[in-house]
């Protein structure tokens, strides 16, 4: 067996986690709670595996590195990232009903790797660095904070609609409350936002290396920026002038938008010095 059929499994695994997690939410059925935790660690586990195998053969292949260089294998680390963070939160905050809105992220990210090509090739000069793996993790465990937090914000909209028509029901009472999901959310923002940061930071170190300057306007750094200052603002704004809330909430949804955009999109509309990746 190799990696790619691995992480192919691990890629089922969530989706059958983030349908349990969806139908436990949506049919009340918190009993099988526990199965949907047991199913996501499993494909956890799995996803590690893939990881980890997939190292040992670019090894075996005489140019070993570590799988984060292109963005099949980025979105198989996002998925692990979004996996770890989504079960720390779980464990901390005793609540498996926020799995209907965090793991299908996870899900989505492995459907997307599958859409592209797994096989390994040797870096670019460019990738041969030891910060690599430096950035990419300090990123992704940055988009993985922000990809959780969005879906808090759409739970939190969502919550504060119903109660402030007095119909929230049984439906949305199953998550914790406004209070709650709010604190939760905050807290969320700023371990990605420091993460985020960090990866700027090592980015910023790497690319010095690599191009011979800290910073080159490109387009991914570009994003980098933007999407940072929209984090930096909601935090600025909840410190100094006390928001939460709604306007957290949307602001955690643009960000993770923006975070996307960033990862992602810039790879396919804008050219530039990460065009490899």
């Amino acid at each position: 067996m190799d990696s790619s059929v691995l992480l192919g499994v691990t890629t089922f695994a969530y989706l059958l986690a983030a349908f349990i997690y969806v139908g436990i939410f949506i049919f009340r059925k918190e009993q099988y709670g526990a199965v949907a935790s047991t199913v996501t660690v499993l494909a956890l586990l799995v996803n590690t595996g893939g990881i980890g195998l997939r190292w040992i053969e670019s090894h075996q292949m005489g140019f070993g590195y570590a799988p984060l260089s292109n963005m099949y294998e980025s979105l198989v680390f996002f998925s692990w990232s979004i996996a770890v963070f989504y079960l720390g939160l779980e464990y901390k905050y005793k609540n498996r009903f926020l799995g209907a809105f965090a793991i299908p992220f996870a899900a989505v990210a492995m459907l997307l790797a599958e859409m592209k090509n797994p096989e390994i090739r040797p870096l670019v000069p460019a990738l041969q660095s030891n910060w690599l793996i430096a950035h990419v993790v300090t990123c992704f465990i940055g988009y993985a904070a922000f990809a959780v937090s969005s879906g808090l914000g759409v739970v939190y909209l969502l919550k504060d609609r119903k109660k402030a028509k007095a119909q929230e029901g049984k439906f949305l009472s199953l998550l914790p409350s406004l209070r709650t999901l709010d604190t939760i959310m905050h807290k969320t923002l700023v371990i990605g936002f420091i993460w985020l940061t960090a990866g700027i930071v090592t980015g910023a170190i790497w690319a010095n290396s690599a191009w011979g300057t800290y910073w080159s306007w490109d387009p991914k750094e570009t994003w980098s920026l933007i999407t940072w200052f929209i984090y930096a603002t909601a935090l600025h704004a909840r410190f100094t002038r006390g928001w939460g809330g709604n306007r957290i909430a949307w602001f955690a949804m643009v960000g993770f938008v923006s975070v996307m955009f960033t990862y992602y999109g810039v790879n396919y509309l804008l050219a530039g010095l990460h065009s490899y990746g």
